[in-house]
C-alpha cells in the first residue's frame, strides 16, 4: 500500500505540478526581423542561452522585411489568439497598441530594482504605458546627417547646422566638383512611416509637432505647413533629387554610399556598411546631427529601434522573459554591436572601449541618441501615420498644396479620434 501511494504521489506531481522542464523539451520561439551589418549574432546567443538553460530550445524565426508587414503579421496572429511565438522583437512605437490590445504580459511585477537604470530614458518610456513596463528595450535608432568628409574639407566647410547652410553648402560643392551625377540631400519621401518620421524631424525644427501634450492636433497648423513646404522646395530646388519621393532607407543609403550625394539622413545602421572594406566612402564619412532651422531649435532626429515583449499567450512565461532578459543584457548588446549594424539601448556600451574601437562613432552617437526626440507615444499611433501618410506625399510630389494637406490631415484625424474615444 505504501509503495501504491508514493507511485501515485509522484504521478500527481508530474502530471500537475511539475514544471516544464520536468514534462519534456521547451521549444521557444523569438520573431525577429533579419539583422542587417557584417554578421547576424542572434542565432550564436540563442545557442547560448540554451546552453545555461538544459532541456530549452529557441526557435528564432524571420520577421517580414518592413515594418509595416511585420505589424501586419502581429496583428493577425495576436488577434488570431496564435500560441506560435514567445518573444517578439518590436517596433517602440508598437508598445502602447500591443498593451492596450492585452497581448503582451506586464513585465512590471518581475523587474528588479533599477533594473531599467541603465537604458535611455526616452526606450524606457517607449516601453512604458500607463506606469506598466511592457517590453525590453533591445537597440535604438535616432536619425542623423551623414555627410561626405572629404568633400566638406575639401571646400573649408563644417557640417551644417541649419538647412539653409546645407543648401548652400551642396550648391557650392556641387559646382565646384562639376559632376552632374552627385546629389545633395538625400532622405526618405517614400509614402510609408520613413516618409512620416522625417517630416516630424522638419516639425520639431521649426518647432511645432504633429501631436501635442493635450491631444491637439497640429498646434500650430502654419509652422507645420511651411515645414512641409521647406520640404518639397528641397526637391523642387533640385537640392535633393527628384526620385525623392520613392526612396526609403536603403535606396538612398546605396545612392550615398556609392558616393552619389554629399548629405544623407539615415540612422545609425548606415555606417557600418559605409566602414565595410568594400566601399566606395569608406573613411569619408562623418556623423552630426540634422539641421535645424534659422533661427528656431536645434534639429533633432526621430528615435526608434526594437523593445522585446513577451506573448501573454506565451506558454512558458518565466522562460520567456530570462530570454528577453538574456537578449537586452549588456553581454548580448555588446555581441550584438559588435557583430551587426545596430546600436544598444544601454548607455555604458557608448563607452566601452573594445566597442569603441570596433566602431569609433559610439561616443558621438551617445550624444545624438540622447538628444533624439520620440514620436507621439500613443496607442493610436499607426492611425495618426497612415492618415498623414498620403496627405504628406501629396505635397511632396506637388499635388497638393502644404497648407490643404494640413488642414485635410488634422480634420479626418479628428473625426478618426473622436469615433474611437
Amino acid at each position: 500500500m505504501r509503495r501504491l501511494l508514493l507511485v501515485l504521489w509522484v504521478a500527481v506531481l508530474s502530471g500537475c505540478g511539475g514544471s516544464a522542464l520536468e514534462r519534456g523539451p521547451v521549444t521557444l520561439v523569438f520573431k525577429y526581423a533579419r539583422i542587417l551589418g557584417p554578421a547576424d549574432p542572434v542565432p550564436e546567443l540563442l545557442r547560448e542561452f540554451e546552453a545555461a538553460h538544459p532541456n530549452v530550445r529557441v526557435r528564432g524565426e524571420a520577421l517580414p522585411w518592413t515594418s509595416d508587414e511585420q505589424h501586419q503579421f502581429y496583428v493577425i496572429n495576436l488577434e488570431g489568439r496564435s500560441p506560435g511565438f514567445d518573444v517578439m522583437m518590436l517596433d517602440v512605437i508598437w508598445v502602447p497598441e500591443f498593451a492596450r490590445a492585452g497581448w503582451l504580459l506586464d513585465l512590471t511585477p518581475g523587474l528588479h530594482p533599477g533594473e531599467l537604470a541603465p537604458y535611455f530614458p526616452s526606450t524606457v518610456e517607449a516601453a512604458t504605458d500607463h506606469g506598466r513596463v511592457w517590453a525590453l528595450p533591445w537597440n535604438m535608432n535616432v536619425g542623423l546627417l551623414y555627410y561626405r568628409a572629404d568633400l566638406l574639407g575639401k571646400y573649408g566647410l563644417a557640417p551644417p547646422e541649419t538647412f539653409d547652410e546645407l543648401a548652400r553648402q551642396v550648391v557650392r560643392i556641387r559646382a565646384g566638383e562639376r559632376d552632374p551625377a552627385l546629389d545633395g540631400y538625400l532622405w526618405q519621401a517614400k509614402q510609408y512611416e520613413g516618409l512620416v518620421v522625417n517630416v516630424l524631424e522638419a516639425f520639431w525644427a521649426n518647432g511645432t509637432r504633429l501631436l501635442a501634450d493635450d491631444g491637439t492636433l497640429f498646434p500650430e497648423p502654419g509652422r507645420a505647413a511651411e515645414a512641409l513646404g521647406f520640404l518639397r522646395g528641397l526637391i523642387a530646388s533640385g537640392v535633393s533629387p527628384a526620385w525623392t519621393p520613392a526612396a526609403d532607407e536603403e535606396l538612398s543609403r546605396r545612392a550615398f554610399g556609392d558616393g552619389r550625394a554629399v548629405f544623407l539622413r539615415n540612422w545609425p545602421y548606415a555606417m557600418d556598411l559605409f566602414q565595410a572594406r568594400d566601399s566606395p566612402v569608406r573613411g569619408r564619412v562623418g556623423i552630426a546631427p540634422l539641421p535645424g532651422f534659422a533661427g528656431g531649435p536645434r534639429g533633432a532626429g526621430s528615435t526608434g529601434g526594437a523593445h522585446l515583449g513577451v506573448s501573454r499567450r506565451s506558454r512558458h512565461p518565466e522562460l520567456a522573459v530570462d530570454l528577453a532578459r538574456f537578449l537586452t543584457s549588456e553581454r548580448a548588446q555588446k555581441a550584438i554591436a559588435l557583430g551587426a549594424a545596430l546600436s544598444p539601448t544601454r548607455e555604458v556600451l557608448y563607452h566601452d572601449p573594445g566597442l569603441v574601437r570596433s566602431r569609433p562613432e559610439l561616443p558621438a552617437l551617445h550624444a545624438l541618441m540622447r538628444a533624439g526626440r520620440s514620436r507621439p507615444v500613443t496607442p493610436y499611433y499607426l492611425l495618426l501615420s497612415s492618415t498623414v501618410q498620403p496627405e504628406f506625399s501629396a505635397v511632396l510630389v506637388g499635388l497638393k498644396a502644404p497648407a490643404r494637406a494640413i488642414g485635410d490631415a488634422r480634420l479626418r484625424l479628428s473625426h478618426f479620434l473622436d469615433a474611437l474615444r
